[in-house]
């Protein structure tokens, strides 16, 4: 009888350690009985994509209508969900902090994947691959025709802020003076105006300024000067959207549309005519 009433208590102890807030931790409980990103989208019927304008990621066209590779692929993402989009222009620079106070579900913005930014937010797997470039004012940077030129004091370069192009101008040209602002067509401005001797941005874009005032710009580095892995980013801890999304890029890999869209976007000028 007390053998049989030791291994009986021997049991309820062993139940009660189980279930209890050392085995399983309240955050945990908390965790597991949280929807999902994804979930909460489909009930709510509706993907809220965080973007902001980049050449030719996001821009606006003559009817004030959303376009470029980055909305074609929201775009398409929230079709297979089955819900409708809903595009959150937001500054760049504070384009994570408002991700993460719930503005929006997603970060699809031509987003690099830096160890920094993996620190506060998760990354699908890959996309696309970008790299910044440089185009220079054919008058001030005279003459120019290695990076090395542009890392002198007297050299003003500018990039947006908070990018992937700010930080590689801070990296690779840190004895030139910067001017970093929020708006890309306050760079581009800075640049056609005299006031900067170079920009740094995402390719296509100092292709495209270059091509576009040729009397003004030249590329003084052929190609991009940096090469970097594109991600949406999502909040941290949401494994479900993660394995979503990761799942949901390799599909549209394998069928050729991402490769398709992107020749569009990136390698031709079509789109052009469309603008303001």
């Amino acid at each position: 009888m007390i053998k049989r009433l030791g291994c009986t208590m021997l049991c309820v102890a062993a139940l009660t350690l189980a279930f209890s807030p050392l085995a399983v931790s309240g955050e945990l409980q908390k965790k597991m009985i949280e929807e999902s990103t994804v979930e909460q989208v489909i009930k709510r019927g509706v993907l809220r994509v965080g973007m902001s304008t980049f050449v030719p990621w996001a821009m606006t066209d003559k009817a004030g209508k959303l376009i470029g590779f980055e909305i074609d692929v929201a775009t398409r993402l929230a079709q297979d969900m089955g819900v409708k989009v809903e595009f959150v222009e937001t500054k760049w620079a504070g384009i994570i902090p408002a991700l993460l106070t719930g503005k929006f579900d997603v970060i699809i913005g031509g987003m690099g994947i830096t160890a920094q930014r993996n620190l506060k937010v998760n990354f699908s797997i890959p996309y696309d691959h970008s790299g910044v470039a440089i185009v220079a004012h054919q008058q001030l940077a005279a003459g120019f025709s290695r990076l090395e030129d542009f890392n002198r004091p007297e050299v003003v370069v500018t990039a947006r802020l908070g990018s992937t192009s700010s930080a590689a101008a801070n990296k690779l040209l840190p004895r030139a003076q910067k001017r970093f602002f929020d708006d890309e067509s306050q760079v581009i401005q800075e640049l056609i105006n005299g006031r900067v001797h170079a920009l740094l941005a995402g390719t296509p874009l100092p292709v495209y300024q270059a091509l576009k005032y040729p009397d003004k710009l030249f590329l003084p580095v052929k190609g991009a000067i940096t090469r970097e892995p594109i991600g949406l980013a999502v909040r941290k801890g949401d494994f479900d959207t993660l394995n979503f999304f990761d799942n949901w890029i390799r599909v549209v890999e394998a069928e050729g549309w991402l490769a398709e869209r992107k020749a569009f976007w990136f390698e031709t000028q079509e789109w052009e005519s469309l603008l303001k």
